[in-house]
């Protein structure tokens, strides 16, 4: 398994050091670390090899190769949406189980809480936008899958921006900003990969269209 790092995640440490949060930063990839391990052991046991570890700067990313030949289409796309489920339900067990236990270290139950929710964003490729494009693809089919998660991930977006304005300016909290641009970040990247694969399925089509003239 390969290791990759994204060196924002310095600028980050450094931006909530300043910000004087860097505790709950900390805690926030210590425990995103574990959320990904929820994923890796998950996939593992579901037959997926793990490919690579990507650290980013708000958590951990881990990507997997099918080896499994001949495999149900719709198969595969539950078995990606339990994955995908593994590692918010980790932190959500964790934060039960610190509320059950009455931990007095309240930011491990706020961490986790906070990834919890986080990941479940609709905003790829953050694992609630993964759930929903498995699902709307066993409806739908592929393209649509990706036709309707770049609509959704960009309003989604646009909505939390307005929303992350309010607190910043009510809380007076700028690390919010700081996961707001990041949000941008992601969601750029992923539309020039969404127009990519958009290209390619109109190539395909084509092709098809004239391979059948």
């Amino acid at each position: 398994m390969v290791l990759k790092i994204n060196l924002k995640i310095f600028l980050f440490a450094i931006l909530f050091y300043l910000t004087r949060q860097i505790e709950i930063y900390a805690l926030l990839m210590v425990f995103a670390f574990i959320h990904e391990m929820g994923h890796l052991i998950c996939g593992i046991i579901l037959g997926f090899k793990p490919k690579s570890l990507y650290i980013m700067p708000l958590g951990l990313c881990v990507e997997f190769e099918v080896y499994e030949k001949n495999i149900n289409i719709h198969i595969l796309e539950l078995k990606k949406i339990i994955v995908a489920l593994a590692g918010p339900l980790t932190n959500l067990i964790i934060a039960i189980f610190c509320i059950i236990t009455k931990i007095e270290y309240e930011n491990i139950t706020y961490a986790n809480i906070l990834i919890f929710l986080f990941n479940l964003l609709p905003i790829y490729p953050l694992d609630g936008a993964r759930i929903l494009k498995e699902i709307i693809k066993i409806k739908k089919g592929a393209k649509e899958s990706l036709i309707y998660m770049n609509g959704i991930s960009n309003a989604t977006v646009i909505i939390i921006t307005a929303i992350a304005s309010i607190a910043i300016y009510k809380l007076q909290n700028i690390a919010i900003l700081f996961i707001v641009i990041y949000l941008w970040i992601i969601t750029i990247k992923e539309e020039k990969s969404y127009k990519t694969k958009i290209r390619l399925y109109e190539v395909l089509n084509k092709n098809e269209i004239n391979s059948n003239i």
